[in-house]
Order: structure tokens, then sequence, then C-alpha cells
């Protein structure tokens, strides 16, 4: 596999350039303020499949040649794309059979990009014509340094419903399960006497009555992932046919919910993400965060690329809010901290036509006469002199398991409460890890898990036996594991394990589940200490959504529900099991709203287990600083209002070359580098 791509000046620095939005006068003005702003990686060709070949088997590359020759001469390195998101006009027309189905049964009009059907023969063998001709053309070119694949598979077409998708989908399911009869045993078609013949009878999940078959959601949730998949690698091996640079796609982790990034990982040379701000969040930097952990998991912990994400607005939210002094920094070195060796924008001009030219830009529409202007050449200085972060790790001693089925199986129809959702949990614990100042990978339930020191299961729904097994393997060789409610309840079929909930997960929690009590909306259940061997950090606890009558089995009881349907009973269980400890959290537990650490919250609960783990953080700082190491390196973002000075630093800061002797001050808003001394 081809590795990382080689650039200059370390740190990849640009964005998405569309040119062929603009006269060629305005080229050489953009070459020489990309100079000006330090760039040296563009991402160009993405929308221009209507350009290249603007009649079918029809080419023209006069334009591309003499832009791609113009940054070469400027010294600019290009990621350079297949087109084929946006399939020209005349594709549609000439195939209609390619058009996209919803689940309605509508077919989706033009006008857009991603309006073609996944699983459409026509558009696989247009999309592998222009990647191979674009290859075969600029695969020698010395100023092209990767290649990017499409952009943002399963954006707007996700999943297709037409009879061309029932098709493949007929046949994916050959494959899985073999016989119709394997496939009637593992959807439970015995229910309501839905059994099949014949795969012929097999449907697509369209809209039907209340109560259709979760399994079907399911299979049909990972073909649509499949169909992707073939996709890419249908270009990518077009590519290699000519180059064997480095191949990748934009994935967009964690809010692209129908694909399922652990599937793609191994198919990318370099993983890469799209990620923007939700600015109506007040804890927005936590998600931030939180994004660029899972990215750099899937990416097996090695070095990453943020490929695309905003100078400022984005233009596609509800409100649309301009970033705050300061933030656009933070956002883009929280990413680098966090294992990026990129920080990329869409896009490098901002544009005056079409949905998004109310998007903010490297340069904005206000022009280089602008704040904004000033703050994109002040970055690109500060990653030069990050240079030798390129190619380090970040090391965590804390996993958080994240599988993108179990997020799909939980938020099907007629779940317990509607207030359980994948993200809800995940966020809550993944948040007050991040205020204890812990960095934290996330893992797939059946991955290695041995490195870790904890592991947290905040939302596994969906868990198959054999996750389960790796689960206790894990703690009887001396993990700590946590586990929140509602999890190791159905296997990948979404049929319940056998015996009392929760089944994948009974032994090594040591207790089971005699009944789940829902909370109506907005009730809450006081937790207090269980029977006498807590530490009294759980006086005031208070879970939402969610309690359960939960009957011990080995394990004991550290905290008590005191009120609701479950007073009396165990609400947080620990289970010694061979060399480690299991825990379990049976209602939903939060960070305190206001981050304020009275030890009453999940944060406080988490606190011992860490300590137990023998999980190393700082005790004294504000959870308005975020600390990262990478390397050799000591990222400090302060996202608070007041500076912050962090002990038992000692090194060169790297944006100012102070000399740190013991301490680091971060200014408020602000953000320090510190390259660390020794053995520190």
């Amino acid at each position: 596999m081809p590795g990382y791509p080689a650039l200059p000046g370390g740190i990849a620095y640009g964005g998405d350039y569309n040119p062929e939005q603009w006269p060629e006068e305005v080229w050489r003005e953009d070459v020489r303020l990309m100079r000006e702003a330090g760039v040296n990686l563009v991402s160009l060709g993405i929308f221009n499949w209507g350009l290249l070949e603007p009649a079918e088997g029809v080419h023209d590359f006069g334009r591309l040649d003499r832009i791609v020759d113009l940054l070469d001469s400027a010294g600019i390195m290009i990621d350079l794309a297949t087109p084929t998101s946006s399939p020209p006009t005349w594709f549609r027309t000439a195939h209609p059979g390619a058009r996209l189905v919803d689940r309605e049964g509508r077919v989706i009009a033009g006008g857009s990009r991603h309006s073609f059907c996944p699983s459409s023969p026509a558009y696989a063998a247009a999309s592998e014509r222009i990647a191979e001709r674009i290859a075969a053309r600029y695969a020698g070119h010395p100023a092209v340094a990767m290649w990017h694949v499409h952009n943002e598979y399963g954006w707007a077409n996700a999943r297709c419903y037409c009879e061309t998708s029932a098709e493949a989908f007929r046949a994916w399911l050959r494959e899985r399960h073999g016989d119709v009869a394997a496939l009637n045993a593992a959807w439970g078609t015995t229910f309501w006497g839905l059994a099949y013949g014949s795969f012929e009878e097999v449907e697509p999940p369209r809209i039907a009555p209340a109560g259709q078959l979760t399994a079907l959601q399911l299979d049909y949730a990972r073909f649509s992932v499949d169909a992707h998949i073939a996709n890419f690698r249908r270009e990518r091996d077009a590519i290699r046919r000519f180059c064997d640079l480095p191949v990748t796609t934009n994935f967009m982790i964690p809010n692209c919910e129908p694909m399922d990034y652990w599937r793609w990982a191994g198919e990318v040379d370099v993983v890469s993400n799209d990620h923007y701000l939700d600015a109506g969040r007040a804890d927005n930097h936590i998600e931030l965060a939180m994004a660029a952990d899972l990215t750099r998991s899937v990416a097996g912990g090695r070095p990453w690329m943020l490929m695309e994400h905003s100078t400022g607005a984005v233009n596609w939210q509800p409100r649309n809010l301009a970033k705050r002094p300061g933030e656009m920094r933070r956002n883009s070195l929280a990413h680098v901290a966090r294992g990026s060796d990129s920080v990329l924008f869409f896009q490098w001009r901002a544009s005056r036509h079409g949905a998004e030219k109310f998007h903010s830009a490297m340069l904005p529409h206000a022009g280089t006469d602008s704040g904004l202007w000033r703050d994109v050449v002040a970055l690109g200085a500060d990653l030069r002199g990050l240079a030798g972060v390129r190619g380090s790790r970040v090391e965590a001693e804390v996993a958080l398991v994240w599988d993108w089925e179990s997020y799909w199986a939980l938020e099907l129809e007629w779940r317990p409460s509607v207030d359980l959702r994948f993200r809800e949990r995940v966020e809550a614990y993944y948040e007050a890890l991040w205020r204890e100042h812990v960095t934290v990978d996330f893992a797939h339930p059946s991955a290695d898990l041995s490195a870790y020191r904890m592991v947290v299961v905040p939302s596994s729904y969906l868990l198959t036996e054999a996750a389960g097994k790796n689960l206790r393997r894990y703690v009887e060789a001396g993990g700590h594991l946590v586990v929140s409610c509602f999890s190791g309840i159905v296997d990948e079929n979404d049929t319940i394990h056998p015996g009392a909930h929760p089944g994948a997960l009974r032994d090594v929690l040591g207790l089971s589940v005699e009944e789940f009590h829902p909370l109506p909306e907005g009730g809450t259940v006081p937790v207090g200490d269980g029977d006498g061997v807590g530490n009294g950090d759980g006086d005031g606890l208070t879970g939402r959504i969610w309690s359960e009558r939960v009957r011990l089995a080995g394990a004991r009881a550290v905290h008590a529900f005191t009120g609701g349907p479950d007073a009396g009973h165990p609400a947080v269980t620990r289970h010694e099991l061979g060399a480690g400890t299991a825990w379990y959290v049976a209602t939903a537990l939060d960070p305190a709203p206001d981050g304020t650490d009275n030890g009453r919250d999940l944060r406080g609960l988490l606190r011992p287990v860490l300590d137990l783990a023998g999980v190393p953080r700082p005790r004294d700082l504000p959870d308005t600083l975020e600390l990262v190491r990478r390397g050799r390196h000591l990222f400090l973002l302060n996202h608070g209002d007041e500076p912050v000075t962090v002990r038992g630093v000692s090194g060169t800061g790297v944006f100012d070359g102070a000399a740190h002797a013991g301490s680091a001050t971060v200014p408020a808003g602000g953000v320090t580098v510190v390259e660390l001394a020794g053995d520190t």
C-alpha cells in the first residue's frame, strides 16, 4: 500500500480549488495568493466531469492541463480528483435508469450532485472510464502528490431503492446467506408469517406499514455500504493501473451515519475526513475532538488528513454563525493535535454561484483586506512551524467502543424509548473523559483491546456473541470495562440473545436485567450509594431516559436507585473477573451541564474507574483547557475566557520559541504548542 503523500513544508495546507468557476485571468492571482498564505496542497478537479467529458466519450483536458501546469510552476502540489460525485447532465439524459430513487419510489431530480444510483452499471462504466482517462494523462505529472476519488460517498445517495438496486441486493443476499432458508432463519421471518420462498421475492426496505423486518433493513444498510465501496475500488484500481501514489476519498466522520467507516478503512491508502463545526452547539469544540479521535481510530492510529473544514460560517445549517476570533485557529490546530497531518478547507476562493455561495472560504468575498484572510495567512505560518509534528502519533490508554451497525440498529423503529439514541450516550461518555483531560481512541467491539487500560461501551445495543467474548477476554486479562445501559441486547440480525438481558454481556458484567423501565419524557431517577462500598461520590447522581431492574449474579452494587420504578435496586455495579473489573451503569448519567466538577455526575462516576485502571491525567486544570500530546509535542488549547497556566511543562514553544521550564501559560482563546524537552 502506498504511504502518506510526501509534501514540502510538513503539514499540508490548502483546500478545494475550483478554478473552473473563474476566468483564467483570476488563476494567476489565485496562485500568487496561495503562495502568500503558505498553501502547499490543493484538491483539484472534484466537480469538473462535465467539462472534461462534455459529451459521452468526448474529452477535453485543455483547461485542466493549464491549471495543473500553473500550480506546478508555483510549487503547489495537487490532490487530483476523479469528478464522479457529480455526473454530467448528458449522463442523466442518456441513462435514465441510473437515476436515484428514494424509499417512497420517487425518482430524484437532477440539478445537484449525487443524484445517481450507486448500483447502476451505466454509472460504473462511465465513472471507471473517466477515472482511467484522468489517471492515464496525469499519472506522471510532478505536481500530482495523491489521488482523491469521488467526493463524500453517501452524502445524498447513501441508499437507492430502484429496481437495479433491488436486483443487486438480491445478488448480495445470495452471497451473504447462501440460500433462502438461511436468510429466513437469520431474519426471523416466521414472525408475522413473512417467510420468503426465493430470493426473487425479497424487496428493498421501501416505505411499508409499520414493523418492517429490522434484519432486512440492516442487511440493506450493509449492502448499500458495499455498493459504494465497490464504486470506489473500481476507480482506485483504474488509477493504480497507471500510478502508485496514495489514493483516498473524503469520509464524513461522524456525521454520515449510513457509511460504516470501519469497513471503508482498509480500502484507502490514507484516511481523510471532512468535518464541519456545528455552530449552534456550545460544546462544539468537544464534538470536534471526538470526530478527530474517531477519524484517527479509523486510520488505525496512523496520521490522517483533514480534507475539508471551514474558515468561518457554512451555508447549510439553520443559522450559519461565523466563527469567533481565534476559533478557526483552535479548530485547525485541534485536528492536528489529534493526528491530522493536514489542514485543508472547503474551499480556496468563495463561490459567486450555486448552493454554496454563502459558504466561507480561505479567500472570502471581502478579499485580502479582511480579518479572515489575515487569519488564513497567520495559520499558514503556524503550520510551517509544526513541520516536526508530521508523521507522529497520538497515544491513548482509554478506548470507547463505536460500531456503525449498532448505530443503525438502535435507531430503527419500535425500540423501548425514542430517547435512546446512539450518539447521545457516546457523546456523554466522551465529554466526561474530555473534561477529565483523557485522550481516547475509538475501537470496534471485536478489535484487539489489549493496549488499553480502560474500555467504555457507551452504546452497543447490537453486539455479536464474538464481540461479547472479546470484551470478556479483555477484562479477564486485566482490563477495566465500563458498560452503559441497553448494551449487548441483540446480535447482528437484531435478534435478542438467548436468556435474560444483556445476553452478550451477562457473564462479563455478573448480572442480568429483569425488566426495562424507560422514563417518561423529561423524567429522571435519583441515584445514591449502594451497599456501603461506594466512595461517596454517588450522592446526588441523577439518571435520565432509562432505568432497569438489575439482578446481581456475581457483581456487587456500588450505587443504587433511590427513587423511581427501580428504587432500592442496583444502578451501578462492579464485577471482579479474572485480573480485571467490569462496571455497569443502568441509567443515563451525564457530565454536569455547565462543566462544574462536583463529583456528582458521570465524570465523577468515571474518576474512580480511571484511577483503578491507572490512567494518568492532570488533576488541577480547568475543563476549558484541552490538552493533547502528539509525539514530542504538547498541544494546549484554551477554550475559556481566562489564561490558564499548566504545570509540569518543559520545552520550547513552537510558535514563539519561548523556553518553558516547568510551566506554560495559555492565553484566553489561544493555543500553545510545546516541543517537549529530553525524556518528558
